[in-house]
């Protein structure tokens, strides 16, 4: 039996227990869970291998699992099989500050590698919010707030060590800053949701920490006013480093959680990063002007380290206040991302759209690369609630895509996003995608049901 094989394999490293495959069934997200019928805990990239032959012989599915922050179902065994929990295989295996790059192993969170390697001077900037793991951000294509600046992890990967369905290790790219060598076989892994193999070492780049650092929040009049400013100071080439938005709902949303006092209006948060104060300065007096023309109330600053994190704290906080307006209740959000020049016009389409939705839904983004977010939430008993996000969503990914947009700027595709990947790539892409798919994993074991859909699953024809 596998278990046996796995369990010979890894000893108590593996577990059949009800409740810890149910730990392992879901993300955040609101889609269904999956239970796996059992979760394996390896430590080393030959022990995924051998994990990936057993299944192999046994035709079981194989789900890699990180932090479990994930919110389109890429976590959920939705085919059982083998939940594949990586975050045993955390070790930082090499960090340098001469060439600004790191090797580190999947199960490492972004917390983790900073926590090592701020001291010396240097971040790894991509910050999608949840203490996720470096695995799962490459394995979704993750981004966040600094990815206007830093880019996401399409552009922060050098190279990765990756195992195949069958169970061949392969080692993708070099801590080159570029070549002209053969596929990419680095960014095909990367925002494949482990449906092409699982990834078990990233190498990936550094940045030095910038000599000054200063941040502000500053509430508007209108909703308008605060994405015009965006629009403008993305136009106008003014490097800052963050600038997210808040609409009223998620302002008062995350007051009550994080016991703030923002005003309840339209608010963009900024941060700005230079080689020194007056630099900064520079900068955000800049976006000032533009956001006193546009409508801002004020221009709040916050030069402190505390009252930056304290800040930034919130916004990353803005998901679970909006689920605390409604105890019990789960999240849909929303993603999509469109060319900057489209963003005010799809941003109040879409609050006119949703007006008259029979759920809170607050409204972040990370603006500054035309990527919002509307967060549903939802009561997940109610039919008539689901229904609703469900024609709400589509229409919104119908208008982003008419604007030339995408489908999911950041959290990927999963199981909820599927339906749209035709409208957005086109039949003959999809069947190229799926020609992919079918190279590397014949017997479609590798995360079935998710990023692609397939004819056939695990087992049947």
């Amino acid at each position: 039996m596998f278990v046996d094989e796995l369990t010979a394999l890894l000893g108590k490293r593996v577990s059949i227990a009800t409740i810890v495959r149910e730990q392992h069934s879901r993300g955040e997200s609101w889609h269904p869970p999956g239970l796996p019928d059992v979760v394996c805990y390896p430590r080393t990239t030959a022990e995924v291998s051998e994990i990936l032959k057993i299944s192999a012989r046994h035709g079981l599915p194989v789900v890699p699992f990180g932090a479990g922050s994930s919110i389109e179902g890429q976590v959920h065994a939705i085919h059982g099989g083998i939940s594949l929990d990586m975050t045993a295989m955390n070790a930082i295996l090499r960090v340098s500050t001469e060439d600004l790059d790191a090797t580190v192993e999947a199960g490492v969170t972004r917390k983790q590698l900073n926590a090592k390697i701020n001291p010396r001077g240097v971040a790894f900037f991509v910050d999608p919010g949840a203490d996720a793991t470096m695995g799962g951000m490459a394995s979704t294509r993750a981004s966040g707030t600094t990815s206007i600046r830093y880019g996401t992890m399409r552009e922060n990967v050098l190279g990765l060590t990756a195992v195949l369905a069958d169970g061949q290790i392969m080692h993708t790219g070099s801590r080159a800053r570029k070549s002209a060598a053969a596929y990419d076989l680095t960014h095909l892994l990367i925002g494949a949701e482990g449906t092409l193999g699982v990834i078990t070492e990233l190498t990936v780049k550094l940045h030095p920490l910038p000599e000054a650092v200063c941040a502000a929040v500053c509430p508007f009049a209108t909703l308008e006013g605060a994405v015009r400013t965006v629009i403008e100071t993305i136009q106008l080439g003014v490097p800052v480093a963050r600038v997210e938005l808040l609409d009223e709902a998620a302002l008062d949303a995350v007051n009550r959680r994080s016991h703030t006092a923002y005003a309840t209006l339209p608010t963009l948060f900024f941060e700005f990063h230079g080689v020194s104060e007056q630099h900064v300065q520079d900068h955000a007096a800049i976006v000032r002007t533009l956001a006193e023309e546009h409508g801002a109330h004020s221009f709040e600053w916050a030069t402190r380290l505390d009252d930056r994190e304290k800040l930034w704290q919130a916004r990353h906080d803005a998901y679970y206040a909006a689920l605390a307006l409604r105890p019990g209740a789960r999240g849909w959000t929303t993603d999509v991302c469109v060319p900057i020049s489209q963003l005010a016009d799809c941003i109040l389409q879409a609050k006119r759209d949703h007006q008259h939705a029979p759920f809170p839904l607050p409204l972040v983004g990370h603006v500054g690369d035309g990527n919002f977010h509307l967060m549903y939430v939802l009561d997940p008993a109610s039919e008539s609630e689901l229904a609703a996000a469900q024609q709400l969503s589509t229409q919104l990914v119908q208008r982003a895509l008419a604007m030339g947009g995408t489908c999911t700027g950041e959290h990927g595709v999963g199981t909820g996003k599927l339906a749209h990947l035709e409208a957005e790539h086109g039949l003959n892409a999809l069947n190229a995608m799926r020609a992919i798919k079918h190279a590397l994993d014949p017997d479609n074991r590798m995360n079935p049901g998710k990023t692609i859909a397939l004819c056939k699953t695990p087992g049947k024809e």
